[in-house]
């Protein structure tokens, strides 16, 4: 085994080198990514999103002056954007949200001065939002959520600490419980993914630090499992090309693989990087084809995944990109 620990600024450099000796090859990369309808509301980073069916939701936010309230439904069917009711609580970026059956839910964050654990849920069908019980672990921001088998997961975050605890949420008795925490590296703006039941949190970042293990959750046995490493790490050759380590990317699911794409590794980033769970195996797929930025939101139905907002430096977005994972890209990056 290979020893493995590289700091903000090696990353950075290797970051560079990598993107450099692929961008000549780009185009035999496989999926295509197309500019949808614009997000309608006011352009931002760290908001949190979450889908029901066929809708994904954005949620919250910082647009460089003020934090965001406000809650916006995309149809991936028609491709427009509808406002919906603001969260009653504290406006806040980099809160966590997921999804369970047709109801979203949305906690912790960071409003300008204070962290985070109150708890909402926001019913699609009534366009209602409904505080729940609060987050029993400590406030904090920019932790990392799933869903899986009818309970909602919060865990990991920043609270003047780095964390990797985590507490699983029954909507049917509006309760809590902690679980087992998360092995490994403690981390915060880590992103997750859910296939076939089972989840995944990779990326982020402790103590300056960019995060290379990789775990899985299974709710059936309540327990984390470690994967292979997200960097070239093995003597094996299967991750020689590996460069998937950031902080504040996203992902999402199409067709049972996982895709994480943006965020910032010392640069930001424009790759896209596809996983196979059944290889354990990643693939460089076709980067993202908006410009570069970090602090993006993503949803996807399991057969559609999107990418909207975001931002590089002071500049934010209000573009939103949608991913063909089995086309290729004729023009030229």
């Amino acid at each position: 085994m290979k020893v493995f620990k590289m700091t903000i600024a090696s990353l950075a450099i290797l970051s560079f080198l990598f993107v450099t000796s692929c961008s000549d090859d780009d185009d035999d990369l496989i999926g295509k990514w197309y500019r949808v309808s614009d997000f309608d509301g006011l352009a931002r980073g760290h908001a949190a999103s979450f889908t029901i069916d066929n809708k994904g939701y954005l949620y919250g936010g910082y647009n460089g002056k003020n934090r965001l309230a406000d809650l916006w439904e995309y149809d991936m069917d028609m491709d427009f954007w509808t406002q919906k009711a603001d969260l009653p609580g504290s406006a806040r970026n980099s809160a966590t949200a997921f999804s369970i059956d047709n109801k979203g839910y949305v906690g912790t964050g960071f409003d300008g001065t204070s962290y985070l654990k109150d708890f909402w849920e926001y019913n699609s069908t009534a366009n209602e939002w409904i505080q729940k019980t609060d987050f029993p672990g400590s406030a904090r921001y920019e932790a990392v959520a799933f869903s899986v088998s009818g309970k909602g997961y919060i865990g990991c975050g920043y609270d003047d600490n780095y964390l990797k605890d985590f507490y699983a949420f029954n909507p049917s008795t509006n309760s809590w419980e902690q679980i087992v925490s998360i092995g490994g590296s403690k981390r915060r703006a880590a992103t997750s993914f859910v296939i076939n039941n089972i989840a995944y949190i990779c990326c982020g970042n402790n103590n300056g630090e960019y995060i290379y293990d990789f775990w899985k959750y299974d709710p059936t046995s309540g327990l984390w499992t470690q994967l292979r490493d997200i960097a070239d790490t093995d003597d094996d050759d299967y991750d020689d090309d590996y460069a998937i380590v950031r902080q504040y990317g996203v992902a999402f699911v199409i067709d049972g693989h996982g895709y994480v794409a943006c965020g910032e590794s010392g640069s930001l980033r424009t790759d896209t990087w596809r996983y196979d769970p059944g290889r354990d195996i990643w693939e460089n797929v076709a980067k993202f084809k908006g410009s570069a930025r970090t602090a993006t939101a993503a949803f996807s139905n399991g057969e559609r995944g999107y990418v909207t907002t975001g931002k590089s430096s002071t500049y934010y977005f209000d573009d939103i990109w949608e991913l063909h994972p089995y086309e290729y890209d004729d023009d030229d990056y």
